[in-house]
């Protein structure tokens, strides 16, 4: 036998090692996919809301953790649902603080301090959340608060959202650092009460810029975030990338277990990119890592009041500050010519250990009174928790991570899921509360569980 016949070719040989290769990667992806349906089938022992107060530990709580968010019965549920289907990466993107997340826990807690006094035989019947947001009607008090990457969630994630808070009859804010341009936004959901939501980075010409696109493509209101001058201290974050500039090892391995999430954004759609601010970074830094820590580097540290006084001469609709945390600049606020603030922590993705916005609201109600708007954001996660914000002396609540549950769950119905839930507890908790309007809410109907005493 000749030596051509009794050794295979180099062309051979590789073929061989593609195949195996091939058939070795197809065996990883089955049992991947095989632990994931696992997962979902079997969600022993599954507890998303450990961090929050519970009955004890038995019996231990089930969630809905399948595919169709009809079935979710409270955010939990989406939440749930989430938790199943996205790799840790992301997850941890979604659901992380800064530092020792003492900030993030507050959040939540805060609503815990504060019980209701229901008033009985009263004729609720008929109950509406319908409200005025700047000066508009809403189906109720509540905007979807802005949130950037969302396309690692869902592939056009932004839009998704814009859709329900449209069938939700509520304004939406799109994130400076959305993975959709503001006018693909814009015809998604037509109709749309759309708010703009800026960082400023780089130099005046780059936030005039965003903001004539925005009143282009019908941007309502602009909302100017205030507090993340300097990126908050996200462990998990650094934990989760090499050098800042791609996902660990681990991390990625990670991300295999998760075929549906993989199918439907990176193999369908690539990885998501910052289209509205991407003609601004250098095209050396236009990576989906690279961008986001450019545009960070360049987020100015001298952002002052003397800023704010220039978008808001530039900018001629309602204006609205983002990520206040202290009664002086509450006041400032007022002097400043904005129309409303949102007192919050930014999801307590910044600085660690501060005060929740629900722990600032009733004194920050007493220097705005009716001269300003009056917004919140931070741990909504029921209906009651709204009640209780509006009671407090809120004009509406913002929400991010809860329409963020039912959109990575289940895209554009999920997201649709989560605002429907948050209105029919409202309405419920309404009912069960003795009131049928918004303006029937206030301090008389709660006491602090600190001190057990009624707020006069």
């Amino acid at each position: 036998m000749s030596v051509p016949r009794r050794f295979p070719s180099h062309r051979n040989s590789n073929r061989s090692l593609a195949t195996l290769l091939m058939y070795a990667f197809a065996g990883i992806a089955g049992a991947a996919a095989a632990a994931a349906l696992t997962r979902r089938l079997h969600p022993i022992g599954y507890e998303p809301n450990s961090r929050v107060a519970q009955l004890g530990v038995t019996p231990t709580r089930r969630y809905y953790t399948g595919f169709n968010p009809q079935y979710a019965v409270a955010v939990s549920d989406l939440r749930a649902m989430t938790h199943k289907r996205l790799p840790r990466f992301a997850l941890e993107y979604l659901e992380g603080g800064s530092q020792d997340e003492a900030t993030l826990s507050r959040e939540r807690r805060a609503y815990a301090d504060w019980r209701f006094m229901p008033r009985t035989l009263v004729d609720v019947s008929d109950r509406t959340l319908d409200s005025k947001i700047l000066g508009r009607s809403a189906s109720m008090p509540l905007v979807v608060s802005p949130t950037g990457l969302n396309g690692i969630f869902r592939a056009h994630g932004d839009s998704m959202l814009a859709q329900a808070a449209l069938r939700a009859g509520v304004p939406f804010v799109q994130s400076t650092m959305s993975n959709d341009t503001m006018e693909q936004v814009a015809q998604a959901a037509p109709g749309l009460r759309h708010w703009w939501q800026l960082y400023v980075f780089g130099g005046d010409e780059v936030w005039q810029e965003l903001l004539r696109r925005a009143d282009r493509a019908g941007c309502e209101a602009l909302v100017l975030t205030t507090n993340t001058q300097i990126f908050g201290d996200r462990e998990w974050q650094r934990r989760n990338q090499s050098a800042n500039q791609r996902l660990s090892t681990s991390a990625a391995l990670e991300s295999l277990a998760h075929p549906l999430w993989l199918a439907e954004n990176l193999a369908s759609h690539g990885i998501p990119t910052f289209p509205n601010v991407i003609d601004f970074v250098p095209k050396g830094e236009r990576s989906f890592f690279s961008a986001s820590n450019w545009i960070r580097k360049h987020q100015p540290t001298s952002l002052s009041w003397d800023q704010v006084a220039k978008i808001r001469e530039y900018w001629k609709k309602p204006f609205i500050l983002k990520g206040i945390l202290n009664l002086e600049d509450v006041r400032r606020a007022i002097d400043s010519g904005a129309d409303g603030v949102v007192l919050g922590s930014h999801g307590g993705r910044q600085l660690d250990w501060t005060v929740a916005a629900l722990d600032l609201l009733p004194a920050a109600r007493e220097i705005v009174d009716d001269r300003i708007a009056l917004y919140l954001t931070g741990g909504i996660r029921r209906g009651t928790d709204m009640l209780k914000a509006l009671a407090l002396g809120a004009a509406a609540v913002w929400v991010g991570r809860a329409p963020l549950y039912g959109l990575s769950a289940a895209g554009a119905a999920g997201a649709t899921r989560a605002l429907e839930i948050l209105k029919s507890e409202a309405l419920d908790g309404m009912g069960l509360l003795g009131v049928s309007r918004v303006d029937q809410l206030g301090p008389h109907l709660l006491a602090h569980s600190v001190s057990s005493e009624p707020q006069m």
